[in-house]
């Protein structure tokens, strides 16, 4: 599964990909809104520090006006994924992208029927949304198993990318319910990282090799 973060911040965002295990970024206006900052200045800068793909999310809520602001955000690199709303103006734009050439990422998705016509409509990511789900007493996990059948019946090339992600839990559960990707805040990401029998074995194992005096290098 693809692991992508949800941010903004360049200086986060510059420090986890030099890991080398974060494959792409999302961003949304809330997030852009937080930073600050122009919106065409950071989506330029993440595209130079990561060379996968960059969600950037047009404002518009009309086709004619989705479609210039989505040909501007994807003329300013070529890794850029126009995000679309899940409404019919969203997916009539994302028609004409996908004629285009230019990807796109479908975002707000709440049920299978959503991503079914998504998937028609050539989106190259459909985001449903886990944790909002969980919020309003739905088991957003369950949508991720409804799409993945759903688009493996009839071989649809969408991608499953799974939003609104809480915990270290919601990964693995995206993970085995068959999501083709993730897209996490920077804070979920470094908790993958822990367990505490791990960091117990790691103080055992470093309290030992002391007590041995001896030296690798």
């Amino acid at each position: 599964m693809q692991i992508f973060l949800d941010t903004t911040d360049t200086a986060i965002l510059k420090d986890l990909v030099a890991t080398g295990l974060i494959d792409g970024v999302t961003t949304n206006p809330t997030l852009i809104a937080k930073s600050g900052r122009n919106m065409l200045e950071v989506i330029t800068e993440i595209c130079g520090i990561i060379s996968g793909p960059v969600s950037a999310e047009v404002a518009a809520m009309d086709v004619a006006g989705m479609l210039a602001e989505g040909r501007k955000l994807a003329a300013l690199a070529p890794n850029i994924v126009v995000k679309v709303p899940l409404t019919r103006e969203g997916l009539t734009a994302t028609a004409e992208f996908t004629a285009e050439g230019i990807q796109t990422n479908v975002t707000l998705c709440f049920s299978a029927a959503q991503a079914l016509l998504a998937a028609k409509a050539g989106a190259t990511y459909i985001s449903p949304f886990i944790g909002r789900l969980d919020d309003h007493g739905a088991n957003g996990m369950d949508l991720i198993t409804e799409i993945r059948a759903v688009y493996d019946n009839y071989d649809f090339d969408t991608e499953i990318l799974a939003a609104s992600i809480r915990s270290p839990q919601h990964v693995t559960e995206a993970a085995l319910a068959g999501a083709d990707c993730a897209t996490i805040p920077p804070d979920v990401f470094l908790a993958l990282f822990k367990h505490p029998l791990t960091e117990r074995g790691l103080q055992q194992f470093m309290a030992d090799w002391a007590k041995t005096g001896q030296s690798i290098l």
